[in-house]
């Protein structure tokens, strides 16, 4: 028996795409036989056409992010399951700029692989494409995992970045190099203390002892390394940020952008407690916290849990990140 609201299997992704374009109609424009949203406003200025996609149960990601600002497209597969290379090819075909297309694509071996057919097909046309890789993931940095750290929450902080130098003109190469340099500049921790209930069966992707937490966890439910008694969440979100602070190494005074990112089932009451010790532990390390983010951004259907990202951040990709934004799930 479901948990979710739906009509049937294999309805619920369709039927929320549809009423999400129907919902934002100034926003984006739904492609139903393709499988893709664009967005119905870009920049004069701008000339490369940025794409991003990967499974459903991420919501707002990445269909939230389609519009003036940020994405010019964004194509959703089944819940956790990649996209099509097909929806790839036809969305980017659909966007392109006269410098071409950039693919901004979290580190997962099917979204690697469809990424990388639709832009062999795309260069068969002439089209130039390109690619930024974010792989954010602390809890998978190890030389055990082959595929490397897997892509999480900064994936909203580079589509973000790279569309404010987009819409200020920035060609194919340099945004490249601008986006594998935010990509390497980004770690998130991610833990759970419940895990989403897959769709079709309603069972739980894994289950914790109470009080226990998957520290660690990934977004489609990846089991962590470790686990760990929750306790306090001061002490909980100090060696968290620890982790991430002791990876990208900012000296004092350096500037990070903050996103405190629920889950799917964390409330605002808890987010929000969540930030307020994030910047405690930024301000005992004399870290200056110059941007942030608090709410589901990269959600895990309805996981009860929460990541932290920081990227290090400089005057350039500030000014990036404030640039103009008119997205369903971001603007200012």
């Amino acid at each position: 028996m479901t948990r979710y609201f739906e009509n049937g299997a294999g309805e619920l992704v369709p039927d929320a795409l549809a009423g999400f374009a129907r919902a934002h109609a100034d926003l984006v424009e739904y492609e139903p036989a393709e499988g893709y949203l664009t967005a119905r406003h870009t920049a004069p200025a701008r000339r490369v056409g940025l794409l991003s996609g990967g499974g459903s149960g991420h919501e707002p990601l990445h269909a939230g992010y389609v519009g003036a600002g940020m994405l010019d497209a964004a194509c959703p597969g089944r819940v956790f399951a990649s996209p099509h290379n097909r929806q790839i090819f036809r969305a980017s075909r659909a966007v392109a700029g006269p410098d071409g297309v950039l693919h901004i694509v979290k580190n997962y071996t099917g979204d690697r692989i469809n990424f990388g057919i639709a832009a062999e097909r795309l260069a068969d046309e002439g089209i130039a494409c390109a690619r930024v890789l974010v792989d954010d993931d602390l809890a998978s940095d190890s030389e055990g995992i082959a595929s490397g750290r897997r892509g999480t929450g900064a994936t909203v902080l580079v589509e973000k970045v790279l569309g404010g130098a987009a819409d200020a003109g920035m060609g194919l190469e340099a945004l490249v190099d601008l986006g594998s340099a935010l990509a390497g500049r980004c770690r998130t921790l991610s833990v759970a203390s419940a895990a989403h209930h897959a769709p079709a069966t309603g069972e739980p992707a894994f289950t914790l002892p109470p009080g226990v937490l998957e520290y660690g966890v990934g977004i489609h439910g990846e089991r962590a390394e470790h686990t760990r008694e929750q306790g306090r969440v001061g002490a909980l979100v100090e060696d968290m940020a620890g982790a991430l602070l002791d990876t990208l190494r900012p000296g004092p005074g350096d500037e990070v952008v903050a996103l405190v990112n629920g889950l799917g089932s964390v409330t605002s009451l808890e987010l929000y407690g969540v930030f307020g010790e994030l910047a405690r532990v930024l301000d005992a390390r004399r870290v200056r916290l110059a941007r942030h983010l608090v709410g589901d951004y990269v959600t895990a259907l309805d996981m009860r849990g929460f990541s932290l990202t920081l990227m290090a951040a400089d005057r350039d990709t500030l000014a990036f990140y404030d640039a103009p934004v008119h997205t369903p799930a971001l603007r200012w």
